[in-house]
């Protein structure tokens, strides 16, 4: 039943489901670390994931949505102790390296959701809960006909905002400038949010240093895309 803490889902996918062959090493990570780090979202039991439970103590939750292959999710889990960090992934492979790499790193605060990230937030996150949420670099869809499958949608938002607690964030980071665009318009006409950086030039915050440089934003660079970060508050 859906409530005004539960919005409704999203019928437009907006990721590719893809497939890839894994390696020795990403094969081990799934048979011998998955079992205490992952869970997929599918099969979660009704009703809200117990964090404190899972992580075996009681700390601020953070969600990463899109891992992709684990470089930069290891090494800001790694960063951040204090967090219980949440990386959610669609894509097989990518949670076998980002379990390597965490293995490699000796990362002791990250746990793994296989599955929809919309899914995962709409029926198994407690309202107002999240000490944040990170989107870096999310599909662009670039091309125009495809631009309604990008997730930072005005549902979307909402529900990731009703998923904050007060103070809570909503970081995002994308080098597409319309999709930069988009996602300033639709973050600053949610009601429960406020851009903390309203009064840099275009409302865009400066690059955090501790946010590590993707595969992607070394891409843009190259193609001379500009990247921008956004963030955004509960109020």
């Amino acid at each position: 039943m859906e409530n005004e803490d539960q919005p409704r889902m999203r019928s437009v996918v907006s990721y590719v489901k893809r497939g890839g062959r894994m390696t020795v090493g990403q094969q081990r990570a799934w048979n011998e670390l998955w079992p205490s780090l992952g869970r997929t979202v599918g099969e979660l039991p009704e009703g809200t994931v117990d964090f404190d439970d899972w992580f075996g103590r009681r700390a601020p939750v953070m969600v990463e949505i899109g891992s992709g292959m684990g470089e930069t999710t290891s090494q800001l889990a790694a960063a951040a102790p204090e967090l219980n960090y949440v990386a959610v992934e669609v894509y097989d492979p990518g949670l076998g390296q980002l379990m390597l790499r965490a293995e490699k790193l000796g990362v002791e605060n990250l746990r793994l959701m296989h599955g929809d990230a919309v899914v995962l937030l709409t029926s198994h996150v407690e309202p107002g809960s999240l000490a944040g949420v990170r989107l870096f670099f999310p599909d662009p869809w670039p091309k125009k006909r495809h631009h309604k499958r990008r997730i930072v949608q005005p549902e979307f938002v909402s529900l990731v905002a009703s998923r904050l607690a007060p103070g809570g964030t909503f970081h995002m980071a994308t080098d597409w400038e319309n999709y930069a665009e988009q996602m300033m318009e639709v973050c600053s006409a949610e009601p429960l949010l406020r851009n903390r950086h309203a009064a840099e030039p275009g409302g865009w915050a400066p690059r955090p240093e501790w946010r590590p440089v993707t595969k992607f934003e070394n891409r843009a660079d190259v193609e001379g895309r500009i990247s921008h970060d956004l963030i955004f508050e509960r109020a």
